[in-house]
C-alpha cells in the first residue's frame, strides 16, 4: 500500500487551555517491532487527554507526544515481526499516544477487530474504556454476580461502561451523577439505583440502598472527600479501586474501616502498563466482552462527533462535564 509522506495531526505546543491545539503537517510515525501503523477513522476523547493537553499527564517514556489513547481504523502497515494483522484489517485499538492524527502506531497486541456490526464511529469509543473497565472492575475489583457496586460519575465513559459490564456479569449496580438527565439516562443502560450527588447525600443513599451493609465494590475517579465516604460505604471484605482524582488525591480520613471491615484499597494507571499486560487485557475482551457487544448487549452511547480540526471544542465540552457518554473526533470519512 502506497503512503503518503506526511499526515496532519493535532499539537498542542507546551501546553495549556484547549485552543492550543492546532493542526500540523508531519512525518508518519516510524514502526517498532511489533507494531501496526493504523489509517485512523475516529480517535476517542478522554480525560487524560485534557490532562497531557493541560501538562499535567506527560507521555510515559517512549510514547508519541501526540494526544490520542483510542483509535478504529484500517491497518495500513506492519513491522516485520507482526503476525497477527493483515493490510486492510479494520481495528480498534488502546494506543501509548498519538490518537489525534491521520495515521497512528501501536502495538499490534493492543488491537482487536471491529465487533462485527458496529460502525468505525462506535468502535473508535470503545478501547479506552473497556480496557480500563474490565482491568479495575474485574480483574484488580474481583467483580462478581451477585454482589453490588457503586461507579462514581455514571454518565462518563468509564461509568456507562462500568454499568452495562457489571449489569451483563450478574452484579446489581448503583451510580452517581449531577442531574436529572444523567439519571434517567444511566437507568436506561441498566443502573439500578441513580443517585444525585448535588441533591443527595450519596453515602446515605447508599447506605438506605443496601440496608446499612455497604457494596461489595466501589470504583472511583473523584478522590477528595469521596475517599473517607467510599470506606464507609463498603461492605465488610470490600473492595475500593481508584482511576483517577478529579478533586484531589490527598485527604484527611479515618483508616479504622479498612481494619475493621477487611477492606481492599487499590488502583491503577492504564497507560503505563507493559505491552504484555495490555495484550493479556485485550486477550480477555475479545473471549468475554466482544461476544456481548456483537449481541448489542453491551455498547458505547457517543454523545458528541467533532472535526479533527475541532479538537479544541471537544474538550472544552469533555470539561464542562455536560455530556453524557462519549466524546469522539472524526479523522476520515
Amino acid at each position: 500500500m502506497t503512503l503518503p509522506h506526511s499526515m496532519k495531526y493535532i499539537d498542542h505546543g507546551q501546553g495549556g487551555a484547549a485552543d492550543c491545539m492546532q493542526i500540523k503537517s508531519g512525518p508518519l510515525p516510524q514502526l517498532k517491532p511489533g507494531e501496526v501503523l493504523i489509517e485512523v477513522a475516529y480517535a476517542g476523547v478522554n480525560r487524560p487527554d485534557v490532562a497531557q493537553r493541560s501538562g499535567k499527564y506527560p507521555p510515559p517514556p517512549g510514547a508519541s507526544p501526540t494526544i490520542g489513547l483510542e483509535v478504529s481504523g484500517q491497518v495500513v502497515a506492519r513491522a516485520a515481526d507482526v503476525t497477527r494483522w493483515n493490510v486492510g484489517d479494520k481495528v480498534c485499538a488502546l494506543t501509548p499516544g498519538g490518537g489525534y492524527a491521520e495515521y497512528c502506531a501501536t502495538p499490534a497486541s493492543s488491537c482487536l477487530p471491529l465487533p462485527a456490526g458496529l460502525s468505525m464511529r462506535e468502535a473508535g469509543a470503545l478501547p479506552e474504556n473497556f480496557f480500563t473497565v474490565w482491568t479495575n472492575v474485574f480483574d484488580r475489583g474481583r467483580l462478581a454476580a451477585g454482589e453490588t457496586f457503586l461507579v462514581h460519575g455514571g454518565s462518563s465513559g468509564i461509568g456507562i461502561t462500568a454499568i452495562q459490564l457489571a449489569k451483563a456479569f450478574g452484579a446489581t449496580v448503583y451510580t452517581t451523577v449531577g442531574n436529572a438527565e444523567k439519571a434517567a439516562a444511566v437507568k436506561r443502560l441498566g443502573a439500578d439505583a441513580a443517585i444525585n450527588y448535588r441533591t443527595q447525600d450519596w453515602a446515605e443513599e447508599i447506605a438506605r440502598l443496601t440496608e446499612k451493609r455497604g457494596v461489595n465494590l466501589i470504583l472511583d475517579m473523584v478522590g477528595g472527600p469521596y475517599i473517607e465516604k467510599n470506606l464507609k460505604s463498603l461492605a465488610p471484605d470490600g473492595r475500593l479501586v481508584q482511576i483517577a482524582f478529579l478533586q484531589a488525591s490527598r485527604n484527611e480520613i479515618d483508616l479504622l474501616p479498612i481494619m475493621v471491615k477487611r477492606l481492599t484499597v487499590t488502583g491503577s494507571t492504564l497507560r503505563p502498563r507493559t505491552i504484555e499486560a495490555k495484550a493479556a487485557m485485550a486477550q480477555s475482551l475479545l473471549t468475554k466482552v466482544w461476544p456481548l457487544i456483537e449481541a448489542r448487549k453491551v455498547g458505547t452511547l457517543i454523545h458528541a462527533e467533532f472535526a479533527l480540526a475541532d479538537a479544541p471544542r471537544a474538550h472544552e465540552l469533555m470539561e464542562g462535564s455536560t455530556h453524557i457518554g462519549k466524546i469522539v473526533l472524526k479523522v476520515r470519512s
